[in-house]
């Protein structure tokens, strides 16, 4: 008798059905734990820059970072006050650019716009840690974005003691919604903006990692936030600023 060798074209077939069907349970799973290890990596960047604020607070007389820039919101401006509190060691670069590279304490792992982008930073800094609460009651969108050459409204340093609900006030989050975006693309604050400037009706979609002024750090949907004054998930133009709260409750 002759010893059959090889597998027949039905046997082949076969196995290769099984492997589609394992791949199939397979890439869901691996994917979903390689998401969750992003958000994790997210959630631990966002509480030591939290805890970077609270450093900084001490030293000075309990205020927070305020350089008079009026975007100092921005990923590529607030990282430079706190830099060396995150034990980057890198001083502060008048062109808002990186002279060692992306730290990765400041990108999000999940963020494939910002690395190049926001001087390599994922995070954005609340604009109500450097402005009066009356102020923020009279700011739009359009008062935190740049290039406006006079906003009107002249930074003013805040402590600690002015934030009414530490738990509730978020100080940095995400920018973009990198752990979740599901109309294909992540979103900011404001979503995609029209041609007018007014904020697109995906801006309620998706969610962020937020630290808060107490410390902590949470992962929470665009819809758990309040709604800022043009009706966005902004934690910039909070209602009442510091004496105002960002999380429904």
């Amino acid at each position: 008798m002759k010893r059959r060798e090889g597998f027949t074209l039905v046997e082949l077939l076969v196995v290769i059905a099984v492997i589609v069907i394992l791949a199939a349970i397979l890439f869901p799973v691996f994917a979903k734990a390689r998401d969750a290890a992003q958000k994790s990596v997210c959630i631990s960047n966002l509480k030591q820059i939290g805890n970077a604020f609270l450093l900084y607070t001490s030293d000075y007389d309990d205020c927070y970072p305020n350089t008079g820039d009026p975007y100092l919101w921005v990923g590529e401006r607030w990282r430079w006050p706190v830099m060396s509190y995150l034990g980057i060691g890198e001083r502060e670069n008048p062109d808002y650019s990186s002279q060692n590279g992306v730290p990765e304490i400041l990108l999000c792992p999940a963020d494939y716009i910002s690395a190049g982008t926001y001087d390599g930073t994922s995070y954005a800094y609340s604009a109500c840690f450097y402005h009066a609460s009356s102020q923020i009651n009279q700011m739009h969108l359009i008062n935190t974005l740049p290039p406006v050459n006079d906003p009107g409204f002249p930074c003013v340093s805040q402590s600690e003691a002015a934030v009414s609900y530490p738990s509730q006030k978020a100080l940095v989050s995400e920018w973009y919604t990198n752990h979740e975006h599901p109309n294909g693309s992540p979103v900011g604050f404001w979503g995609t903006l029209t041609s007018t400037l007014a904020p697109g009706p995906d801006r309620w979609t998706g969610a962020r990692v937020y630290v808060f002024a107490d410390g902590h750090a949470k992962f929470l949907q665009a819809t758990q936030i309040l709604p800022s004054a043009d009706d966005c998930p902004d934690i910039n133009l909070t209602s009442n600023g510091l004496s105002g709260y960002d999380v429904r409750e």
